[in-house]
């Protein structure tokens, strides 16, 4: 049985618990939601061309540009600010693709200007889109409780 005095649901940001709580596992959050979009996109890649769905396979096409990101993270320092679409957001997706590309070149993987075309694009509305997400979520949040 639960009273009115029990701590709010985890969805309500508006409490101060659930404030701390969000804003201290955010980092983690975002970059673990960053790494699954990475592989979400090898997934998807692989399956347009009805390559093979296993671990190895999606891992050969997904660890250079989970490397391009992880040096991008911390070249940006990403962890202050997550979930910015500017800084770091935009930052983050050239060096996905920009280093996971090289990186594909570098161990004699290829990287044609269609696929090259379609990843940059791909991965744009991905990384960039889940935090535009983020903050038009945030700024409604801001403005309903603004209006209370």
């Amino acid at each position: 049985m639960s009273d009115a005095t029990s701590t709010p649901p985890l969805s309500d940001a508006s409490s101060p618990a659930n404030r701390a709580v969000l804003t201290r596992f955010a980092p983690l959050l975002a970059f673990d939601l960053d790494v699954l979009i990475v592989v979400i996109f090898a997934v998807i890649g692989r399956a347009s061309h009805a390559e093979v769905l296993d671990v190895p396979g999606v891992w050969s096409t997904a660890w250079p540009f989970l490397v391009g990101l992880a040096l991008s993270w911390a070249a940006t320092r990403a962890w202050r600010r997550p979930l910015g679409v500017v800084w770091p957001g935009l930052v983050l997706w050239v060096g996905t693709v920009g280093i996971g590309m090289l990186l594909r070149l570098a161990t004699g993987d290829g990287a044609a200007v269609p696929f090259i075309i379609v990843a940059t694009i791909t991965l744009a509305v991905f990384l960039l889109g889940w935090r535009g997400i983020a903050a038009l979520v945030r700024r409604l949040r801001r403005s309903s409780a603004g209006s209370r």
